[in-house]
């Protein structure tokens, strides 16, 4: 079993890179958040799961083990294949996507391509108790600033841009702005400015 590697990238392509370990090459399938940040020939440590299935033998790539473990959680969940995790992952921070679990909020699943509304709500029933590492307190905490942001992300989609597109503007908007309408504000000016 493949848990980790530690080499250079030796190619990146649409959604896997090649990591180079002493001469061998391995092909890692990683999230579309990771693919953006690999440079050719820099080096990377990288945690993996290794799927295997009757025709193939993957690896899946993640630069935190947290985000490994949440990945694993999800495959563990029937019907839920490692793109579908990935398109999970890729959504939010491990935080917001846990603390939406742990709140039983589905809604923020559904984004994910191939992800109905039957299929995120048994993903939160499925994995609301296994989070151990969030407090109730930061639980409490962190619930309107992640719905807001939700909310935000939601009225974007709602003007035409795409998921990414939203949760990139939103994660340039100053911290000190407070509210839903002022953060789609900072945001619309933010993705006026990139066209």
């Amino acid at each position: 079993m493949i848990t980790y590697l530690k080499g250079k990238i030796q190619f990146v392509g649409l959604n896997y890179i090649e990591v180079n370990v002493q001469d061998m090459g391995y092909q890692v399938f990683v999230g579309e958040n990771i693919i953006k940040t690999m440079i050719t020939g820099k080096e990377i440590e990288i945690y993996t799961h290794q799927h295997v299935r009757e025709d193939a033998l993957d690896l899946f790539g993640f630069l935190k083990r947290e985000e490994l473990d949440l990945f694993e959680k999800l495959i563990g969940i029937s019907g839920i294949g490692p793109k579908t995790a990935l398109g999970v992952l890729n959504l939010a921070s491990i935080e917001d996507i846990e603390s939406a679990i742990i709140r039983g909020d589905a809604t923020i699943l559904t984004k994910v391509s191939g992800v109905g509304k039957k299929t995120a709500e048994r993903i939160v029933l499925e994995l609301k108790n296994k989070f151990k590492g969030l407090t109730i307190s930061n639980q409490q905490s962190s619930i309107s600033p992640q719905s807001e942001d939700a909310d935000v992300i939601d009225a974007l989609i709602g003007l035409g841009y795409s998921v990414d597109q939203a949760r990139d503007a939103l994660k340039h908007v100053d911290q000190e702005i407070e509210g839903a309408d002022n953060k789609i504000k900072a945001c619309l000016s933010i993705l006026g400015r990139s066209r």
